[in-house]
C-alpha cells in the first residue's frame, strides 16, 4: 500500500514523520521525503495493505497536513529507483531531485536538511519553515 502526498512545509513533513514513529500499528515499510523547490513530497509505503479503519485514518491525517500526489514520470523513476534500493546519492545524480530521507521515519534528516539549507540561504523559505 503506497501513499504519496504533497506537503507545503518542512514543519508538516516532520508531523508526518512523528506520527509513523509513535502509531505502533502501521505496518510502515518505508518513508521517502524529497524537497522540491514548492514544497515537499512524501512517500509512505506499508507492508501489506491497512485495514480499512486505518486507511481510512491514515488518510484523514494526512489530507489535514497536504495533498494527494500525482508524481511526474521523473519523479515515479525515482521513487521506483530508492524503493529497488538504489542509493539516495545516485538517484539525487540520475534525476536532480533532493531526497532528503529514504527509509524508516527519520525527523533529524529532515531537521538537518533544514538547518543546512537554511544556513546556506541566510534566510528560512515558507517551504522550510
Amino acid at each position: 500500500m503506497d501513499y504519496l502526498y504533497h506537503l507545503a512545509n518542512a514543519s508538516l513533513t516532520l508531523r508526518v514523520a512523528e506520527y509513523l514513529n509513535t502509531s505502533g500499528n502501521l505496518p510502515v515499510r518505508f518513508l521517502t521525503v524529497i524537497h522540491q523547490i514548492d514544497g515537499w513530497i512524501v512517500r509512505v509505503k506499508m507492508n501489506h495493505p491497512l485495514k480499512a479503519h486505518q486507511d481510512g485514518d491514515f488518510r484523514a491525517f494526512m489530507n489535514e497536513l497536504g495533498i494527494p500526489g500525482q508524481p511526474s514520470i521523473r519523479l515515479q523513476m525515482a521513487l521506483w529507483a530508492l524503493e529497488n534500493e538504489q542509493s539516495p546519492i545516485e538517484v539525487m545524480r540520475r534525476y536532480q531531485i533532493a531526497v532528503v530521507s529514504h527509509g524508516h521515519p527519520d525527523l533529524s534528516e529532515i531537521e538537518e536538511f533544514r538547518e543546512q539549507f537554511v544556513q546556506g540561504l541566510g534566510y528560512c523559505p515558507e517551504t522550510l519553515a
